[in-house]
């Protein structure tokens, strides 16, 4: 892990593995979560010869808070990363909390940008022709709508949500994602994944709840960039078992993205793309930057 001095005096924290001659693959990890690889991203990603960069949003474990962030300010955050890496062009993933952030980069650093993929990313709040919380889980309807009340409302329902997840070992995933997950996800949660996802947060959750409300806040408010402008290609993904980030959000995107290539599988779920997933969404994202 290494930090990251930003000019407006923020510290971003980043991991970087993979080919140094690579062409970065910046992923943007979920809500909450931080920079932790998962060993077949980065298996993935080293085999198609991509330099994998993964960071810690603002807030999240030892990146400085930004508050009042959008998600179009993760653009200016990776361009500057980019700089410090000394490389120009990159290619991003963006799974579920990531999707949007991913897709700022696209739109926003065009010049920079190859193509993107969001694996179960999230649409825009109050889009037409999206009823944005039809089909998530309870828990998500009580975060989302936490989230709409305001800072000082989201904050006191996550803070009493990380009490649980702050210290959450693998065995426990399944009852911390409790009505979140269908059941091709919940057969996702044993071995290496759970693992994975339970570090996750643990990591996201040691310096407070800063990186996920600001990460639910911007979700809700206007993201800061048009999502029919832009000729970067974006890969679409998205599972009909999705109870996190539900199969209309995917459809939207899909319909409405500038440059969007769909890929709407009914027998997926949130996690299952993820898992299962990972070598074709690589090889679909280097096919789509040439």
């Amino acid at each position: 892990m290494t930090s990251l001095d930003l000019a407006d005096g923020r510290s971003l924290e980043y991991v970087v593995t993979g080919p140094e001659d690579g062409t970065p693959l910046v992923l943007h990890h979920g809500t909450p979560s931080a920079a932790l690889v998962f060993g077949p991203w980065r298996e993935s990603s080293a085999k198609h010869g991509l330099r994998m960069v993964m960071y810690s949003r603002p807030g999240y474990a030892g990146s400085s808070p930004r508050p009042g962030r959008t998600v179009a300010d993760a653009a200016g955050d990776v361009a500057a990363l980019l700089d410090a890496l000394g490389a120009e062009r990159f290619l991003t993933v963006g799974w579920s909390g990531g999707g949007p952030h991913a897709l700022a980069c696209a739109k926003l650093l065009p010049d920079r940008c190859g193509a993107a993929a969001l694996i179960g990313g999230v649409a825009p709040y109050g889009a037409d022709g999206l009823d944005f919380m039809s089909g998530m889980g309870v828990e998500n309807l009580e975060e989302f709508g936490a989230a709409l009340e305001g800072k000082a409302a989201l904050t006191s329902y996550l803070d009493t949500q990380s009490a649980a997840l702050a210290n959450v070992q693998a065995g426990d995933m399944a009852a911390a994602f409790g009505d979140l997950v269908s059941d091709v996800d919940r057969a996702q949660l044993t071995g290496e994944f759970a693992d994975y996802l339970a570090e996750s947060f643990r990591t996201a959750l040691q310096t407070g709840t800063a990186g996920w409300r600001d990460d639910d806040l911007a979700f809700v408010t206007d993201w800061g960039f048009r999502l029919d402008d832009g000729q970067v290609p974006v890969a679409v993904w998205q599972g009909g078992q999705d109870r996190m980030v539900p199969y209309a959000h995917g459809e939207w995107l899909a319909e409405h993205v500038a440059g969007a290539e769909p890929h709407l599988l009914p027998d997926e779920g949130h996690l299952s793309l993820a898992v299962g997933a990972v070598e074709e969404i690589i090889a679909d994202l280097v096919r789509l930057s040439r």
